[in-house]
Order: structure tokens, then sequence, then C-alpha cells
């Protein structure tokens, strides 16, 4: 979706105090290599969903300082009441556009921790003033994208609607959320505005209001019946659950009279498991085997199996609020970070960034990710240098335990994951449809074993520095460490 909105001015200050303090110095034209990447996959899984980057486009291509971003600028005040940035800069602000180089891994791609989701290479000041807008669009929408794929894992087949509208973070991130839900495999939204903007299925039933609002539960399912006789799936537990199946079924077999179906019923409280299992059984011998069977009501893909595993006859899964907000887990935690820095004579010094924890030690280089396959499903990740380049023969060594290799056969079957974005700022990428980012993420899901979407305990897939990478980032921690 394209936008006009400049949102040059969605960062947190502090880049804008470095890019003065760079252009201060002269080194803001330095050219810069970032680095977008999580660190731990997100509710406790086996992998993640990247998404974002149609979003991240949008703000890369109206990237742009307007004059009333720049006064806004220059009414900032320091600690001695005088102006923090001083007119010059706010001028070399005023020209600054877009030149930088972008690749990127593409939405839907199923992706794990430490591989680079972006990697922004151009001049220093432009490449850090990105990161804070770049972290919001792209870790928002990965974590959404990646709690629907589980849902839907859960769900085995049967359609997941996205109907998290109400309890989303605002406006933007509900329909945000609705676009990264789909990508993650939901078959339709609640939300019509995401339906209009993305082209999103919509889909809905109707509220316990509408019941309330008539004398009688029947008198209410007559009177939808009739104002939408192609669209009725009556929600059903207004007062007594099952009692309201039959009532459904008698509105039904009128609306089969008049050349219409049925098209189903909803469950919004109570036993689940119970409820549908005995509302099958009615609507089945009233006729109506094809009759759907929706569930809401707090789902998860946790609640989800579970109900899966009593033997629940719902085959439509209504998934709000704990989907919309990523409830058990509220942010992906990705971060963006220095990995080189071009040299006056041309040549890189490589940075890394050391931590009494290993987990946030930094890796140097210009990083792309090479995934390897055999004929049948992904193997393994091999995150490289591309200065560096492979060998035939890559061993993949875990960032977090040396220990734990993989060899990689000679003519293994291969496809590096980050592509081309922009070069030198104009764009070089022809965002996917919406429709085919989404087959993108089913289909790569059915080439990882089953161990990694497994909720418990996943199987952790082989993902590391390639081995050149890894003795490079040891001896640049060893040496950081002496000084």
């Amino acid at each position: 979706m394209a936008t006009a909105l400049n949102l040059s001015l969605l960062t947190d200050l502090y880049q804008l105090t470095m890019a003065y303090a760079h252009w201060k110095s002269g080194t803001g034209n330095r050219e810069a290599v970032f680095h977008l990447f999580f660190r731990r996959n997100p509710f406790k899984g086996g992998f993640a969903v990247a998404c974002g980057l149609e979003a991240a486009i949008d703000y890369l291509r109206n990237f742009r300082f307007e004059s009333d971003d720049l006064d806004y600028l220059a009414s900032l005040q320091g600690n001695d009441n005088q102006p923090v940035f001083e007119r010059g800069f706010l001028d070399y602000l005023s020209s600054l556009t877009f030149t930088c180089d972008i690749d990127a891994i593409p939405e839907g791609t199923i992706v794990f921790p430490h591989e680079p989701l972006l990697r922004v290479r151009g001049p220093m000041i432009q490449a850090q003033v990105f990161e804070s807008a770049l972290l919001n669009i792209i870790n928002f929408q990965t974590l959404i994208a990646t709690k629907a794929a589980r849902v839907c894992l859960a769900a085995k087949g049967d359609a997941v609607l996205e109907f998290g509208l109400r309890r989303a973070q605002g406006e933007n991130g509900a329909i945000t959320a609705s676009r990264a839900a789909y990508i993650g495999g939901c078959a339709a939204t609640s939300n019509v505005l995401a339906g209009k903007v993305y082209g999103i299925p919509v889909k809905g039933t109707h509220a316990h209001s509408w019941v309330l609002a008539f004398d009688s539960e029947e008198k209410s399912f007559r009177e939808y019946a009739k104002a939408m006789p192609n669209n009725c799936v009556f929600l059903v537990d207004t007062y007594n659950t099952l009692e309201g199946v039959k009532k459904a079924v008698k509105v039904g077999l009128d609306l089969r009279k008049q050349g219409h179906e049925l098209a189903g019923i909803r469950l919004d409280s109570g036993d689940l498991a119970y409820l549908s299992i005995e509302a099958r059984k009615i609507l089945d011998v009233a006729g109506f085997p094809r009759a759907s069977i929706v569930a809401s009501s707090d789902l998860d893909e946790h609640v989800i199996t579970s109900l899966k595993d009593q033997g629940a006859q719902i085959n439509i899964w209504g998934v709000g609020t704990r989907l919309a907000t990523a409830y058990d887990q509220p942010a992906l935690g990705g971060v963006y970070k220095l990995g080189a820095i071009g040299s006056v004579e041309g040549k890189w010094d490589y940075k890394v960034k050391l931590s009494e924890q290993a987990i946030k030690t930094s890796t140097p280089g210009i990083q792309q990710v090479r995934r390897f396959r055999s004929e049948t499903e992904f193997i393994g990740d091999a995150i490289y240098d591309i200065d560096l380049g492979l060998p035939a023969d890559p061993t993949i060594v875990d960032p977090l335990d040396m220990t734990r290799r993989k060899k990689i056969a000679p003519e293994t079957l291969f496809e590096d994951l980050l592509v081309p974005v922009f070069r030198k700022g104009k764009l070089v990428y022809q965002s996917p449809a919406l429709a085919d980012i989404r087959a993108r993420t089913l289909n790569q899901l059915q080439l990882f074993h089953s161990g990694i979407k497994r909720f418990l305990n996943p199987h952790q897939y082989p993902v590391g520095l390639e081995l050149q990478l890894h003795d490079l980032k040891t001896k640049l921690i060893l040496q950081a460490r002496e000084v």
C-alpha cells in the first residue's frame, strides 16, 4: 500500500543527535552497513515469519524532512535553553535525499534468530536515522505474522479469521495487524478497512446486541435471515447455546425453502469442545452437514490445539485479541546493529559490539544468509560475509555455542535470502501481491521439518555463522577485549 505520509520524524531523538554529531565531526558521509535482526524466536517457538517490508519500502520512498519538521527541530532546546541543532545542520537535513542500498529478506520467508532481515548500506547519517522507524515497522509485523502462522498450524487446515480490530493497539496497529495476520496464513479479517486497502477477504457474523434487540432469539435470527439470506451465520449463545442451535436450524429450514442455505453458527462462550460436538449432532440430524461451526472466545494456538485434542467439531476459528496484540509476547525484540564502516583507504573496517551476554555480542561484516536444502526440505542457514564468501563445503557454527556445527556437502542446493530492494535510493524491487506473499509463508512452512513447528520445546533449526565469519568475529572480540 503506497502512502504519501511522511514519517521522517518517526524516530528517537538520539538518532538525530547522533546524526548531528556526525555532521559536526565530518563523519556523516562515511559509508556504513547496518543489519536488522532479532535474537530469539518469538512465543518460545522455533521460527518467525518475515513481514513488514512493503511498509518499510513506503517509509523509505517518502523519506524527506519538510519545512514544518525542520521548524519543530529548530524549536528543541538543550539544558542551557539554547537550540539543540544549529541552523546549518537543519539546512543539511532540508536537502537530504535517500541514497542507500537496501537488501531484505522477502515477506513470507521463514526466518530465525541472528539472520539479518534487512541490510542497510549507505552514508552513516542516513543509515543511522532510519533505525527506529525500520525497527518499529518490521518488529510488529513480523511478530503478528508469526503468531498467525502458529494459530493456523494449530487449526490444521481449518480457516482462521482475524477478529482483532477492537482489541488492537490503535487504528494503525489494527490495519497493520490484519495485513500481517493474512500473510501468516489467516483466511480473512473482520476489519473492513483492511479489506479495502489490502484486498483481504472480509468475514463476519452478528453480535449479541442483535439478538437482544428483539423479543426472542428466533425472531432475531428470522429478521437477520430476511435481511441477508445469503450470509447467515447465527450467534447462538446469547441465552442457552444448544437451544439457540435448534432455533437456528428452524430458520435454516425456512431459508432452504426460499433457495438459500444456512451457512453456519457461531459459538462465543462456554465449553467449546462439548458445545460444538452437540451442535454438530443437531445440525447433522436436521440435514445441515455442511453448515460451519465458527468459534471465537479468546482463542490462540494453545487453546485451539487443546480443543482439537478434545474432538471439537469446529471448522472455522475466529481469533482476535491474542492474535492482533501478540498477547503472550508483546514485542519481537528486533535490533539494528552496525557491522562495518568504510575507512579512508576505501576498505571496510569491521565492527563488533561486546557484551557480558553472548547473545548481545554483535556480528561484524556485510552479511548475507544462504539457505541450503535437500530435494524435500531446508536443512540449514549460513550467515556469511559477502566479501569473505563461502567455500564449496561451508561449516555453520552456532553463534551461541561454537561446539555446535553443521557441515554442508559440496553442490548442496541453496538460495541467498537477502535480495536487492534499493540501489542508491532507487527502488529495484517489485513487491509481490499480498496473496502471493501469504502463499510463500504456507509453502515455506511445508519445507521445514515438523519439529521446528512444535509449540512445546521446538527443534532448533541449524542457523549459524559460516566458519570464516565466526573466526573473524572471534578475532575481533579478542582484540576488543585486549583493548
